[in-house]
């Protein structure tokens, strides 16, 4: 069993956080994204959309919600997919909310943004990069609301729902997202899910 990696990338730091909360240790062999080796046809082979993570574990396995919940299923403790049949939608839903509506919308303000990804996102374009910076706060806005009388994003625990967030939320700093000050209860949440040891991975 292999992990491939790619560093500071938000989709392999979701792994990686992830196996951390679950005790696990897996091989990891980094994937240089700027030097492009995504895009070998080695790496292809493993995954012909060319994006890490990718676990390769006899079958390969891309998209890193889909190793999490590999690997969730042969460790099932502690839940991080949720208990029962309600926690499980719950955190379903805002964890797909947390993909879709922030951790996503940030990465395009990003790739369309930076200048080191003018290489890697062609074309860029500015002005869609530019349209999803008040997407991005819009989302934690609404984030802030449910976060004043819960602890976690999904609930009561600590699941990938936060770690989905709290991925998007470290990576607002390299798209140049600013945080409003008011947001208290995502700024408290987040200092909470960063000081876990996890949150290192």
């Amino acid at each position: 069993m292999k992990l491939y990696d790619g560093g500071k990338a938000p989709n392999p730091r979701r792994t990686r956080v992830f196996l951390a909360e679950k005790g696990i240790t897996v091989p990891t062999e980094q994937v240089d994204i700027m030097a492009q080796e995504h895009k070998t046809a080695d790496f292809t082979a493993k995954n012909p959309l060319q994006r890490v993570p990718v676990l390769d574990d006899g079958t390969c396995i891309s998209e890193s919600i889909a190793i999490c919940r590999y690997f969730e299923a042969l460790r099932p403790e502690p839940p991080l997919f949720g208990q029962g049949a309600l926690e499980a939608a719950m955190v379903e839903m805002w964890n797909r909310r947390a993909e879709l509506n922030f951790l996503f919308i940030v990465a395009h303000a990003f790739r369309h943004l930076h200048p080191v990804m003018k290489d890697l996102e062609v074309p860029q374009i500015p002005e869609w990069g530019e349209a999803n910076k008040p997407r991005a706060v819009d989302f934690l806005r609404i984030v802030d609301r449910e976060l004043a009388d819960r602890e976690f994003i999904a609930g009561d625990r600590y699941t990938v729902a936060d770690i989905t967030t709290m991925v998007g939320y470290d990576f607002l700093k390299v798209a140049k997202i600013a945080v409003p000050d008011e947001l208290q209860n995502v700024r408290r949440w987040h200092a909470a899910v960063s000081a876990r040891p996890s949150a290192r991975a």
